[in-house]
């Protein structure tokens, strides 16, 4: 499988001087467990980062920090791990095994950035693939039944 299928397309953001706070409600009002990092303006198209959701907890909240004091840029995963969007799942899941990492940012031809994808995602595309394998061999099982009821031979 292709993570073009299955990747999320939709990139939020935001720079490394934002607050933890401010990061934590883009990500509530997103509905996102990461946000990519950029430099501040005015180099903000060059991503620097990843912030997640586990970097905030782990790094600030469980040492109880001032989430309103720290930036984006004392607690994100600096660097980013990128794959093509025309990359099979296969050699995405090695990236995420070899590297540690939950999340991958996927670019186009040109190396823009197209979105990202997720253990979510990888899920999801994978429980589609078995959603349909199972109805594979449901429909030869009505099909097997139709055709001993019928009295059809193969």
């Amino acid at each position: 499988m292709r993570i073009e299928r299955i990747y999320t397309r939709n990139v939020v953001g935001t720079s490394r001087s934002s607050s933890l706070a401010s990061a934590a409600e883009i990500m509530r009002k997103f509905h996102v467990g990461a946000l990519l990092v950029t430099d501040d303006p005015p180099e903000e198209a060059n991503a620097v980062g990843i912030l997640t959701d586990r970097d905030m907890v782990v790094q600030a909240v469980a040492d109880g920090l001032d989430t309103r004091a720290l930036k984006v840029g004392d607690v994100m995963t600096p660097g980013i791990n990128y794959i093509p969007e025309k990359a099979d799942l296969h050699e995405a899941l090695e990236i995420m095994r070899t590297r540690g990492v939950r999340r991958l940012v996927v670019t186009r031809d040109g190396g823009q950035v197209a979105g990202v994808l997720s253990m979510d995602d990888v899920i999801d595309g994978l429980a589609a693939d078995m959603a349909s394998l199972a109805q594979i061999v449901k429909t030869e099982t009505q099909s097997e039944r139709e055709a001993v009821e019928g009295g059809t031979q193969y």
